[in-house]
């Protein structure tokens, strides 16, 4: 008999990904184009102009290989953060990069810190890998009780995860606090800001913190503000080009194709789309909290700076996965708690986006709130 490695990889913890609307359309009943998709965190608009015309370009090199480190890709984001090409490496998302780092500066049973909760992925990879996840948890409203955090980074975790804004939360880390964490840090940890939401919040992020330490590295993906979920197009950047030679060296060789390649070196110089998409989030954010406001049941998680937020369920004869198929019903797609441990069943993730879905949103959590 063939045996896995190891055995988490038969039975152990999977990601859940949002629905999509098809499914929810067809399972419902709900027009495709009334369908409100508030489970992925995608961009309101669509993908960029720039690097639709730039992967419709690249069709014309599907035959040929493309460079094995994605280079004309690297060095557009190089130019626009500041940074030489050799100080970044990319992936096939972001949640390629955080698998190749696991991998990379863990070894096995060696421990790797987070929130508790936090992005799944981070556990998930680290027990495949055999690498032992250990948590900070949060206080009250996902308050990310820096002191704390930096009490277990002590503890000289190989690796450390920040993942800023927070995800489910939506909660930003000031720079201090960050610096803090920095600055706390034994030589020996890594520190990875994970900055996939960083767009929204409006800020420059930790980028220009990287100059002033060796042991961090800065991921970001194209995924969100960009709108090109569907190409798959993560980085990591650091000043120290040693914390980026072996993961260029531990990735697929050629896990970047053409179109990735092409479509994320146009669409990093977007600036038009990202700030349209910014401005949306911003707006549609302030309005759902003040429609939020009037319900006695449910009530947003304040101090989201993200493209979503949390709904807690105040009811206790509510749980959330009663309130998600309820959602679901009338063709509202979110976040079920129970599918990011640590939240358990009293919230729902909800994205931010057009007005006319956050209309769906909250015309449907009404009719929740009146009929259960």
């Amino acid at each position: 008999m063939i045996k896995v490695s190891n055995e988490v990889l038969l039975n152990g913890e999977v990601y859940v990904p949002g629905l999509s609307r098809e499914y929810v359309a067809e399972k419902y009943g709900v027009p495709l184009d009334d369908v409100a998709k508030l489970g992925s965190a995608e961009n309101p608009h669509g993908a960029s102009p720039k690097a639709i015309e730039a992967v419709k370009w690249a069709e014309s090199r599907l035959d040929i290989y493309p460079d094995w480190t994605a280079s004309a890709l690297r060095e557009a984001i190089g130019r626009r953060l500041g940074f030489d090409a050799d100080n970044v490496v990319c992936g096939c998302g972001e949640t390629e990069i955080i698998s190749m780092v696991i991998r990379a500066f863990a070894g096995p049973d060696d421990p790797v810190l987070m929130h508790q909760p936090c992005f799944p992925i981070y556990r998930i990879y680290c027990n495949n890998e055999g690498r032992r996840p250990v948590f900070s948890k949060m206080g009250a409203d996902f308050d990310p009780r820096t002191d704390e955090y930096i009490e277990n980074l002590r503890q000289a975790p190989r690796i450390a995860f920040v993942t800023n804004p927070h995800n489910p939360s939506g909660r930003m880390i000031p720079e201090d606090a960050l610096r803090s964490i920095c600055d706390a840090a034994p030589p020996t940890t890594l520190l990875v800001f994970d900055e996939a939401y960083i767009h929204y919040t409006q800020t420059e992020g930790g980028i220009h913190l990287l100059r002033d330490y060796d042991n961090l590295l800065v991921l970001r993906t194209m995924s969100k503000a960009y709108g090109l979920a569907g190409l798959r197009i993560g980085f990591a950047v650091a000043n120290n080009p040693a914390l980026i030679a072996p993961l260029r060296n531990l990735k697929p060789t050629w896990n970047m194709g053409q179109a990735q390649i092409a479509g994320g070196a146009a669409a990093i110089f977007d600036d038009e789309h990202v700030q349209r998409a910014v401005a949306t989030v911003s707006e549609m954010r302030d309005y759902v909290s003040e429609r939020l406001r009037e319900f006695n049941r449910f009530r947003m998680v304040p101090g989201s700076r993200a493209n979503f937020f949390l709904v807690e369920i105040l009811d206790s004869n509510l749980t959330s996965s009663a309130v998600f198929e309820e959602l679901l019903k009338r063709g509202v797609i979110v976040k079920n708690g129970n599918d990011i441990p640590g939240l358990g069943d009293r919230y729902l993730r909800v994205d931010v986006n057009l007005k006319k879905h956050m209309d769906r949103f909250i015309g449907s959590l009404r009719e929740i709130e009146l009929l259960l």
